[in-house]
């Protein structure tokens, strides 16, 4: 694949930042442009990020991903785990001055349970949710379930407290106004959408008094304001970084970072140091894609180097490929059925797996967003490996905000249905079963694609109650041969993209999601 070079030349720099404007304004590149800032809505990354900035959640991670009492003093545990009981912590006020009460808490957390897939978990394990008193939430379990203060820190969808009214929102719709009680606020007013979004401090936030860690601790905001320009061509925002136009990217293409490397004014470090799992996601209703053997044979044409190579470049140090369906490192990452992936079959021998599978040339739709860099190398990679085989692939190109839409379409495929896209899920939530997203394989309630497997249900049950370190390696094997089995998704590898910032910025915390607490611009 032939990327775009950096010509500092004919790159167009912004305009500096006009005489007058406030010293403490960070200037931030996202990935992409915010669409919304509904953190339930949608699994968007950029949503994900600017969310962090106006909501809090009961409990939040630190550094190592463990999780910590955030908007909650601490929580009681009782009746062997079956009732949980969290006081939420003084001084917690939406932007609109108004208190956090516990209803407000019930209602987002509610809201969420119906989105997210750990939260469906809880609302399975869950007899009742309720607010006792202003300040006191009470859980009361079916089944005890000890990763709750893990769930209720996640962040990808977030389960973000909000007001009571807000989230009476129906679930599969967009909130109609943006209020959180995070240490940012979000002006809309300011708000362009292709090319500004605005977060001020919130001067009467109380930080927690301990140290930040990633998103656990005191945020400390020590700014007056975060701007976040959306600059889609990756050359002039690099250039804008150089000349101090802007002060943070969050990803920088990787084919300029040795570019922006060599600049003696800019840092280029990892800041989401979890970085992100990539996939392509088959839809399991409809189309070529809905038989297993097809999906075999396609995980099977895929060469996961190949893929992040595109991605990331030739840095190594960039991506972690080849992988299973965990990350490499995590508790939960085994051997079983690796050698599919490590020994791959020729071309002939996955020929013969589409003709064993009933693959008669039936169209499959891929949806091929060009405008997210990371996506698009991803969509060129497998598409070619794919039409190599003998697959007859309809490549769609289109935007990424097009496949957010239509992702949700379950149609046939002539009636505007499709048949796999491409997707970055946070790398941090694919070390357990748990958390792993489209690992699930409960049909209508599982994440676009909607695989429905009963034994990867029932495994990841067996999974959560045992208490057993042996006997979850056994499953964690079980799950892995099944998901190689039933392929609910096609494991790309890890990419571990690295931020650049100008130095004049000191203090940002690593974790995995960039966040504008703790930092100084000087």
């Amino acid at each position: 694949m032939k990327r775009r070079v950096f010509l500092a030349a004919s790159a167009t720099a912004l305009a500096a930042p006009a005489i007058g404007a406030l010293a403490t304004t960070i200037v931030h590149v996202p990935q992409g442009n915010l669409v919304t800032l509904d953190p339930v809505y949608t699994t968007a990354q950029v949503t994900r990020n600017a969310a962090a900035m106006v909501f809090e959640t009961l409990y939040g991670r630190d550094e190592k991903l463990d999780p910590k009492p955030q908007m909650v003093d601490g929580h009681l545990i009782e009746d062997n785990g079956l009732r949980w009981t969290m006081t939420l912590r003084d001084g917690l006020l939406f932007h609109d001055g108004v208190p956090v009460l516990a209803r407000d808490c019930v209602a987002s957390l509610q809201r969420w349970m119906k989105r997210d897939a750990i939260g469906q978990t809880v609302a399975a394990r869950l007899d009742s949710l309720e607010a006792k008193d202003d300040k006191t939430l009470v859980w009361r379990l079916k089944k005890p379930f000890a990763a709750l203060p893990q769930a209720l820190a996640k962040t990808q969808n977030t389960p973000s407290i909000m007001p009571e009214r807000l989230a009476a929102t129906d679930a599969f719709k967009q909130i109609p106004e943006v209020i959180g009680s995070g240490p940012f606020r979000y002006v809309p007013k300011e708000y362009v959408s292709g090319h500004l979004a605005v977060f001020e401090k919130f001067d009467k936030y109380q930080p927690r008094p301990e140290p930040a860690s990633f998103a656990a601790g005191g945020y400390r905001v020590l700014v007056d304001r975060v701007e976040w320009r959306i600059i889609p061509d990756a050359a002039t925002a690099a250039n804008a970084l150089v000349t101090g136009s802007v002060d943070w990217l969050d990803s920088p293409l990787p084919d300029l970072i040795p570019m922006l490397k060599s600049k003696s004014d800019v840092v280029v470090a990892p800041v989401d140091i979890y970085g992100t799992f990539g996939g392509l996601r088959p839809n399991c209703l409809q189309g070529p894609t809905a038989n297993p053997g097809v999906r075999r044979a396609m995980l099977a044409a895929i060469d996961q180097v190949d893929v992040m190579t595109a991605v990331m470049g030739g840095d190594p140090a960039l991506f972690r490929a080849p992988t299973g369906f965990f990350i490499p490192g995590a508790g939960s990452a085994s051997e079983a059925g690796m050698d599919l992936i490590r020994k791959r079959p020729s071309k002939d021998e996955i020929k013969a797996m589409l003709k064993r599978a009933g693959y008669g040339g039936e169209r499959i739709v891929f949806m091929h967003p060009t405008d997210q860099v990371y996506y698009d190398a991803m969509s060129s990679v497998a598409v070619a490996a794919f039409r190599d085989v003998g697959l007859n692939i309809d490549e769609q190109t289109t935007d990424w905000g097009t496949v957010v839409e239509r992702r949700s379409n379950k149609e046939p495929l002539d009636k505007g249905g499709w048949s796999m896209f491409p997707y970055g899920a946070p790398a941090a939530d694919y070390q357990d079963p748990i958390f792993a997203t489209n690992l699930r394989g409960n049909g209508k309630g599982a994440w676009f694609g909607w695989p429905e497997d009963a034994k990867a249900e029932e495994l990841r049950n067996r999974w959560m109650d045992s208490t057993d370190a042996a006997e979850r390696r056994r499953l964690d094997a079980e799950i892995q041969a099944n998901a190689f089995e039933t392929v609910p998704y096609i494991p790309l590898g890890q990419y571990l993209p690295p931020a650049a910032y100008r130095k004049s910025l000191t203090g940002i915390l690593k974790g995995a999601v960039p966040v504008f607490w703790n930092v100084t611009k000087t």
